[in-house]
């Protein structure tokens, strides 16, 4: 029912047969593609259409791929999920407003979702994480799943998706939506009711300071914590000074975690919601956070990047999930990982999605891509993760 295909090549007509060659057999009726950032989008397309035929082909740009042969943030990677006609086949659902408001946008495309979807269907979502790259502005996670929750209008669905991005810069983000390549779109794929979702949440950062209030923020922007400058305040519980002039180098080492649940209760990372810091200015002693969704009087703790907790946490949780399914064998793994994970970005000496790979059963299809945000089930309620890595397992009941 379901097949993946892996290759990297620079010539994307050429990764694209690798993949062909790898499916073959295969009578693929949809394809949910992620395509290296430094191939052409209208190339790729137009490859993917002239060896599949004119199927809809849905997914984007990806600052990587990861497949069970191998898996690189090059951008020249290209991995194929290949759905053959049967009843698990997803229907697709797009919107091409992100630029008119994310929140708007998700509404419209959550009503599209809920007049087909059952109660607590599987629905991925994938969409453009760049608004705009000069200057740089994000489409944010937070507002379009917000209003995906609010177009929903009371149904319940297992929403699981990602940010996609060109590189680990975030220099660019593209759409396919099924019939061609758009910029500022989302894309629903929601599968029927015989289809469900186990999910794990992969992190790997630890609090390193008290808790603390945000006292003056402006949309991303934190300006104080504690009444204090936000950079200086940083700085100071990390016990370093950032060598750049404008802090770029601040989301190498630090995020915003805000704890759910009791606050005094033993640390535990499946209780946190991060926020990657983009940057800092130094002027202002301000930071300038991944998403917009805290606010004042957010109680925060300063969180270090912790690449052996984070290595550790691969290992703990893809046990975790592998026997949590072990009675019902999968017929798709799908690994959403954030790009700041990929030793290129995080200085880990082992490759972490690698390491996900080695520690399930592959008898079963299994593909991820690097991301800009990763979208999962916390606590219930589906919500944009930084700095994670998203585990999905699906299975037919």
């Amino acid at each position: 029912m379901i097949q993946v295909a892996y290759a990297s090549h620079y010539d994307i007509t050429i990764a694209v047969k690798r993949c062909q060659g790898l499916l073959e057999g295969v009578r693929p009726v949809l394809l949910l593609v992620f395509c290296g950032g430094k191939h052409d989008p209208a190339a790729a397309f137009a490859a993917l259409r002239s060896a599949f035929g004119p199927i809809p082909i849905v997914g984007g740009s990806a600052a990587g791929a990861i497949g069970c042969s191998g898996s690189g943030c090059s951008g020249l990677e290209l991995g194929i999920i290949a759905f053959e006609a049967s009843a698990i086949l997803p229907e697709i659902h797009t919107t091409h407003d992100l630029l008119g408001g994310e929140s708007q946008a998700g509404a419209a495309l959550a009503r599209k979702v809920a007049s087909q979807a059952s109660d607590g269907a599987v629905v991925l979502l994938f969409f453009d994480s760049v608004a705009s790259t000069t200057p740089r502005q994000l489409h944010y996670a937070s507002a379009l799943v917000q209003g995906f929750h609010t177009g929903l209008d009371g149904k319940k669905v297992n929403l699981i998706g990602g940010g996609l991005l060109t590189d680990l810069n975030f220099s660019d983000g593209w759409v396919f939506d099924g019939a061609g390549v758009c910029k500022h779109a989302a894309i629903a794929l929601v599968f029927p009711p015989v289809v469900k979702a186990e999910t794990i949440v992969l992190h790997g950062c630890r609090p390193v300071s008290s808790f603390m209030s945000i006292t003056r923020i402006d949309g991303a922007e934190v300006f104080e914590l504690d009444s204090q400058p936000a950079l200086e305040v940083i700085e100071r519980m990390l016990g370093l000074r950032l060598g750049s002039t404008d802090g770029t180098d601040i989301s190498l080492v630090a995020t915003l975690g805000e704890k759910h649940g009791d606050p005094f209760a033993p640390y535990d990372e499946n209780t946190y919601v991060n926020r990657l810091i983009l940057g800092a200015n130094r002027a202002s002693g301000s930071i300038t956070l991944f998403e917009p969704d805290f606010s004042q009087g957010t109680i925060v703790q300063i969180m270090a990047r912790d690449n052996s907790l984070m290595l550790q946490s691969v290992r703990d949780g893809t046990a975790a999930l592998r026997d949590r399914c072990v009675s019902n064998k999968p017929i798709l793994g799908l690994y959403i990982d954030c790009a700041g994970r990929a030793s290129a970005r995080s200085g880990a000496l082992q490759e972490e999605a690698e390491l996900v790979m080695q520690s399930l059963d592959l008898s079963f299809p299994l593909l991820g891509f690097y991301s800009g945000v990763e979208i999962a089930p916390f606590e219930g309620y589906s919500r944009p993760l930084d700095w994670t890595g998203v585990l999905a397992l699906l299975r037919v009941d």
